[in-house]
């Protein structure tokens, strides 16, 4: 079992309800230090995020799966938030929460094909490039 991300605040990475698993949102931090900081610029060619995207889902992933107890397993994603740090004029933000989409398919399979949104937003916690959010059902 992987470690749960360090939450950076009051809150825990993960929390079950009913049938549900509901992630933190996630950003791209490893050991608790984002990998990458800074508004997604419009300039820069679109796989520079790819790591960092697949990072924050990789920590949703993580947190969900971490609150599983020994005979349950995920059933499926249900749906996925990735939330961008677009500068102004940016506006490939599903292309970004693409790569958040491959992440868990590679890891979960066709079970791991949602809904989905992918929002600009102004800012994020700590200056991060994007962050990620999975409610998954668990049985």
């Amino acid at each position: 079992m992987e470690k749960n991300p360090i939450p950076q605040g009051k809150y825990i990475p993960a929390k079950k309800s009913k049938d549900l698993v509901y992630s933190a949102g996630m950003t791209p931090r490893v050991d608790g230090k984002l990998m990458l900081e800074g508004k997604v610029k419009v300039s820069e060619e679109i796989n520079f995020y790819e790591d960092a995207v697949k990072q924050a889902a990789k920590n949703a992933l993580v947190a969900i799966k971490n609150t599983l107890e020994e005979g349950e397993k995920i059933e499926d994603i249900v749906t996925m938030t990735v939330y961008v740090n677009a500068e102004e004029g940016f506006t490939s933000h599903s292309k970004l929460a693409d790569f958040a989409s491959d992440y868990i398919v590679e890891n979960l399979g066709e079970i791991a094909i949602c809904s989905r949104a992918a929002i600009g937003v102004y800012s994020l916690p700590g200056n991060a490039p994007v962050e990620v959010q999975l409610v998954a059902n668990y049985r």
